[in-house]
């Protein structure tokens, strides 16, 4: 049994496209919402709040979080629903793939419309906008992520999943690379007449179109129906090989054993979900508004992070082959409650550089990300194997959508959470107090729920023949 690089690398082109708008998403989003709130709430800018009544911008946080979460309780349904249909799917051109296209191309023509609402002040256009993008990625989603199980092996999904996840990150640093030298935050600082729309609309130009490349490149080269068949004896063998307590029978329920292992891995990440996604929906607010340092920075934190996840997910698999999949996890969680930890105690510097009045960057927060990025490398790469190892290859979409359903309800829910602990605490450092707390809860809630079962062995191939790509 060998695990195929270069196929699995071709899918990884999905989450490309994935984690490209993800990113290009929450950098320039929620900043957006909070300069157009502040507009329209007080009739200032949130540059003009910055500058003088800086409290007012932690009040429209709970709104931003309303919105951002609102475009999570659709993907809550959605993706399910999709995950669902998906399965059930059959086409020429495969089960996954109609979901993957379509979905990309209505995302791709409605992304770059978010920036140009907002030039215009026209906060309802803007939203619905952001609402049409989230429906159709929430369609693309769950089909794209559930093509990698689709044809791979289950006791080589743990290091296929680095691999999409690595592919994953590129498409993320594409777009980061845009918001350093196009900084929102020379945008935001600026006056009305002196706003040039194109700081704010090639980002999202470009992601729209690297996102039809990329998932061009995906049909092009993956043949589902064929690979289907030519996988078939493989992927009943990884049936027999899974990491699971009791085997996986369609014919019969699961069984209690399988259905507490489910439940345990759902709620550790319902948590760490709540945790993370509360830094990657604030942390553009936390830099522009708290540290006061330019918005490129939280770009170059972004690309320190990528390079600590590049390097966890290259080795996760690994990893979890000597200490199973469980304390593999475990090991994630833990690193990233230390680093978030210590997230706390970070401070603006107080020392300005360049215009605006803007602060150096805390070099602090560097080593914070590298911490945090090996650390949930560690935790998305073997987690979501460990979920569709609890399938069979006819219920991966749904699977897939249990998965999602645990992670955008966190989303849903801790956007609008942290927005109102904003409002009472009125102090910026809730943000990294919040999620090492979340964190906390979600290594104790793995570490004492779920157990560590290692996959059969396998006689894996190795040498050159271990990167053949027929």
């Amino acid at each position: 049994m060998k695990l195929n690089y270069k196929r699995t690398a071709l899918i990884g082109f999905a989450f490309f496209g994935i984690l490209l708008l993800w990113q290009v998403y929450d950098s320039w989003c929620p900043t957006f919402l909070t300069d157009i709130f502040a507009r329209r709430m007080y009739g200032e800018s949130s540059q003009a709040l910055k500058s003088g009544d800086p409290s007012k911008l932690l009040n429209v946080q709970w709104l931003v979080g309303i919105i951002m979460a609102c475009d999570n309780l659709a993907a809550l349904i959605l993706l399910p629903i999709f995950g669902n249909l998906s399965d059930k799917t059959k086409t020429p051109i495969g089960k996954r793939m109609p979901y993957i296209l379509t979905g990309t191309f209505v995302a791709a023509v409605a992304f770059p419309f978010i920036p140009l609402f907002f030039h215009y002040n026209n906060v309802f256009g803007m939203v619905i906008t952001m609402a049409i993008v989230l429906m159709f990625m929430m369609m693309y989603r769950n089909p794209a992520v559930a093509l990698m199980p689709d044809i791979t092996p289950k006791p080589l999904r743990a290091k296929a999943n680095g691999i999409i996840n690595i592919m994953g990150y590129f498409g993320g640093a594409a777009a980061t690379v845009l918001g350093i030298f196009l900084k929102l935050s020379d945008y935001i600082n600026s006056e009305d007449a002196a706003r040039k729309l194109w700081i704010i609309e090639i980002p999202f130009i470009v992601a729209s179109v690297l996102m039809v490349i990329s998932a061009l490149v995906l049909f092009f080269t993956i043949r589902e129906n064929e690979l289907a068949v030519e996988m078939k004896e493989q992927m009943e063998e990884g049936e027999r090989l899974a990491a699971i307590e009791t085997p996986i029978d369609d014919d019969k329920p699961m069984s209690d054993a399988n259905k507490r292992m489910l439940l345990a891995i759902l709620a550790a990440e319902f948590f760490w979900f709540m945790a993370d996604n509360a830094i990657g929906t604030y942390i553009g607010n936390y830099v522009i508004y708290y540290l006061k340092s330019a918005s490129s920075a939280t770009m170059i934190l972004t690309i320190i992070g990528g390079l600590a996840s590049v390097l966890g997910f290259a080795i996760a698999g690994i990893i979890a082959d000597r200490i199973g999949r469980k304390w593999t996890i475990t090991s994630g969680l833990s690193l990233t409650v230390v680093a978030i930890i210590v997230m706390c105690f970070v401070r603006p510097t107080g020392n300005a550089v360049g215009t605006n009045g803007e602060f150096s960057f805390p070099v602090l927060l560097y080593a914070v990300w590298v911490l945090k990025g090996f650390g949930m490398a560690l935790v998305h790469n073997c987690s979501f194997p460990m979920v569709v190892e609890l399938c069979s290859s006819k219920k991966i979409g749904r699977f897939t959508g249990f998965y999602y359903a645990a992670s955008m309800s966190a989303q849903t829910v801790t956007p609008v959470l942290l927005g109102l602990v904003f409002n009472m605490t009125g102090a910026w450092v809730a943000l990294p107090v919040y999620s090492s707390v979340l964190f906390l809860v979600s290594c104790i809630v793995f570490t004492l729920l779920v157990k560590n079962i290692k996959a059969s062995k396998v006689k894996n191939v190795s040498g050159l023949e271990a990167i053949d790509g027929d």
